[in-house]
């Protein structure tokens, strides 16, 4: 079985829909598409109120099946098709449907009944009425809408809703006035919808100057772009025709002309008709999905997050300044350990230095032999004082070139580790090796006094032999007393010089040996705390970079992942875009093929 085009069009255009997610335009497209299936071609007959809508199709049916009045008559649909017998009820919301035996009471009075039912009710849809007549029998469907007023009125809402299942449309207006701006704007919107549109002017009897409105009325149509037949018509002189069997009155009336365009427009060619109707349904509902993939599309190709290559590229300086930071803090450790060791050297050597002129101080008055084991004991402390607080400076400095670093270089190894920085102990030097100090005994006095004495009572002997006194004589016995008691005195002072000076050279000697083992100690733990500091700084600036580096990796997956998906989606959007577009195409064509045959 062959598919009609517009069907198929619409079957399309529906799945495009449920494709797009769009619920309420595949239900609007299928309500559209049964309402198409449906027999019958229905023609809405609209207009603004008092404009003789309900009048017209009695007077075209020549029957009086819709309710007329001076004021608002028509405040429900009046669906008017083919039937072999009269038969007319209300349709509500618990009774949707009537058969073909229904009958709620005279024709001519249920759609009076139906618009007083629904000022009191708000569950009546519309009245139906069949009637044996040939213009319906020929398929056409009338039927009377409520009259157009504000977008928000009940009645207005009815009628649209009318509009939206129509094959075509009959809009209504009388002679005493063009076309209303409202009246264009209604037919330019149900243009969009409903191509097959024809214009009646109605009440000319009323009016002598109808012509002349009329063409005023086709200059709008054209101007508004409506392609729509103006047709002058006169229900009155139509019904008073049609009771009278008047010809050429009925002629007058211009419902022939009006009959005529009904066939020619909607009965000729119903598949026309459809397919124009479903060409306008599709195009507004694929118009609603070309519009935002067509604004996606034109937003531009695939391209990275502003915010995101801002940060990737923070995250390669990132990576490129950590890598200068590390060059510049090991120039910075190697300068301060350089200067840390000169200093320590210097301070070093100056304590030693002034223990050493303490030490020449105190031996040039003091006997060795007499405070060696006090000075032994003040020596030990003092190189003891030296050492703590040569090891307290060091570590200090240590600490403070370590906070240095970490506060200019490497911000996150402020922290240093309690073992990093160790105490400088053990064994520095041998203890204070006591001198080899001579000792001035009684038998060593007894001898140089003697030694001394012979001297001295030699020489006065011999000078006083000269005057006649014999070689020992008083004066020769006490010039040796003298000469052996100072003798025993220099003999005494300086064997005293040579023990301070043997104590000077041991404690000088002690100091050195000093000096050699805890500098050796000290620039021992100096390189050892270089190293681990070094180490420190290297793994944390290590770790920094890696992750900086691992951040800028992951933000450049990331941004490369992102355009990837955009890319992914720009494809998607264009090839969902081409496919809408191309079916935009058919109902044009579609719709341009029903102009073209109408022309």
């Amino acid at each position: 079985m062959t598919v009609s085009p517009w069907l198929e069009l619409l079957d399309d255009t529906i799945r495009a829909c449920a494709a797009g997610r769009r619920p309420d335009l595949v239900n609007r497209l299928a309500d559209r598409r049964a309402a198409l299936l449906d027999p019958g071609q229905r023609v809405a007959v609209v207009g603004k109120p008092g404009q003789g809508k309900s009048q017209l199709v009695n007077a075209l049916l020549n029957a009086p099946v819709c309710a007329v009045g001076d004021d608002l008559t028509t405040t429900v649909p009046a669906v008017v098709r083919h039937a072999e017998r009269p038969q007319a009820t209300v349709v509500t919301a618990e009774r949707l449907a009537i058969g073909p035996a229904a009958d709620d009471g005279p024709v001519e009075a249920a759609t009076g009944r139906a618009n007083k039912l629904a000022l009191v009710r708000d569950d009546v849809l519309r009245a139906e009425v069949g009637l044996p007549r040939a213009l319906l029998g020929a398929g056409l469907v009338l039927v009377d809408c409520p009259g157009v007023g504000d977008p928000g009125c009940p009645r207005t809402a009815r009628a649209m809703d009318v509009l939206a299942e129509a094959d075509a449309v009959l809009l209504v207006s009388d002679a005493t006035a063009v076309l209303s701006a409202p009246e264009v704007d209604l037919l330019v919107q149900v243009s969009r919808l409903c191509p097959t549109i024809l214009v009646a002017l109605t009440k000319i009897d009323m009016v002598p100057g109808w012509r002349e409105v009329a063409e005023r009325d086709r200059g709008l149509l054209a101007e508004a772009g409506v392609a729509a037949p103006l047709l002058p018509v006169s229900s009155a002189l139509r019904l008073v025709a049609a009771q009278a069997g008047d010809k050429r009155l009925n002629a007058e009336s211009g419902f022939t002309e009006l009959v005529d365009a009904l066939r020619r427009e909607v009965l000729a060619d119903p598949a026309g008709v459809a397919a124009a109707a479903a060409a306008a349904t599709s195009g507004l509902a694929l118009d609603q999905l070309i519009v935002p993939l067509r604004a996606e599309f034109d937003a531009g190709q695939p391209s990275a997050d502003p915010v995101a290559v801002a940060a990737w590229h923070a995250a390669g300086r990132r990576v490129e300044e950590l890598a200068r930071e590390s060059q510049r803090w090991q120039t910075l450790l190697s300068d301060d350990i350089a200067d840390l060791m000169a200093d320590m050297d210097f301070d070093l050597r100056d304590r030693t230095r002034r223990i050493l002129r303490a030490v020449d101080d105190y031996f040039d008055a003091a006997d060795p032999a007499k405070v060696w084991p006090e000075f032994e004991e003040w020596m030990e402390q003092n190189l003891t004082s030296v050492a703590e607080v040569h090891s307290a400076w060091l570590l200090e400095r240590f600490e403070w070139t370590a906070g240095r670093i970490a506060r200019h270089a490497v911000p996150d190894a402020a922290d240093l580790p309690a073992d990093l920085v160790q105490e400088i102990t053990g064994e520095r030097v041998d203890a204070l090796r006591t001198p080899n100090i001579e000792k001035f005994t009684v038998p060593q006095k007894l001898f140089v006094g003697l030694r001394g004495s012979y001297g001295g009572l030699l020489m006065s002997g011999l000078a006083t032999s000269l005057a006649g006194l014999p070689l020992i004589n008083p004066f020769s016995v006490g010039a040796g007393v003298a000469f052996g008691a100072r003798s025993v005195f220099e003999e005494r002072g300086a064997r005293l010089k040579r023990r301070q000076a043997v104590a000077k050279t041991t404690a000088q000697r002690h100091v050195d040996d000093f000096f050699l083992a805890y500098g050796k100690e000290t620039k021992d733990a100096t390189r050892l705390i270089h190293r681990a500091l070094r180490d420190r700084f290297a793994a944390v600036g290590q770790r920094l970079r890696a992750e900086a580096t691992e951040s800028a990796r992951a933000i450049k997956v990331d941004m490369d992942a992102t355009i990837a998906r955009q890319g992914a989606r720009a494809a998607e959007v264009r090839r969902g875009l081409e496919k809408l577009i191309a079916l935009r195409r058919r109902a044009e064509s579609l719709r341009s093929a029903r102009t073209a045959l109408s022309a």
